[in-house]
């Protein structure tokens, strides 16, 4: 196959990916990779369907927030979207367009998460603190804002 239609064949390939779904500049570049392209290739065809504005990495950066923003804390969503290869400039201009477009309110959605394990007022063990303390902490929630919203709805931990 002679480089013209390698290149056509990446090309083409490219165009068939975003066909079903957005991808950041790296997914469509590793799945190019994947599919056995060179990396000139496969740089090549993304900046061929960037040119065209199939692919924009803030405008999936936005999306992606927009999405979540009910759902997950904005550190976790930030560190979704790092390991996807969109840069923390990106990341933080996608994040302040969503904010003036919707305002997320953390501790609502932490208070909705806890809720859905446990009753206000609820007792929990030492175990069962540290359990909830971890899912919370794992989903990107910070320690304080953790407590105070414990605190708020007077979920204790018995002593044992």
């Amino acid at each position: 196959m002679t480089d013209m239609e390698q290149q056509r064949e990446a090309r083409k390939k490219a165009l068939r990916l975003l066909e079903h779904m957005d991808r950041t500049e790296k997914g469509l570049t590793d799945r190019l990779l994947r599919a056995g392209f060179s990396e000139e290739l496969a740089e090549d065809a993304v900046s061929y369907v960037k040119d065209y504005g199939y692919i924009n990495d803030r405008r999936y950066a936005l999306n992606y927030i927009m999405y979540r923003i009910h759902d997950k804390s904005r550190q976790k969503i930030f560190q979704e979207l790092s390991g996807k290869g969109i840069d923390r400039q990106t990341i933080q201009d996608a994040w302040e367009e969503a904010e003036e477009l919707e305002t997320p309110d953390e501790r609502a959605l932490l208070c909705q998460m806890i809720e859905k394990k446990y009753e206000p007022g609820a007792e929990l063990d030492e175990r069962e603190m540290r359990r909830l303390y971890g899912y919370l902490a794992r989903r990107g929630f910070r320690s304080g804002d953790i407590f105070s919203v414990l605190e708020e709805m007077d979920i204790t931990q018995i002593k044992t």
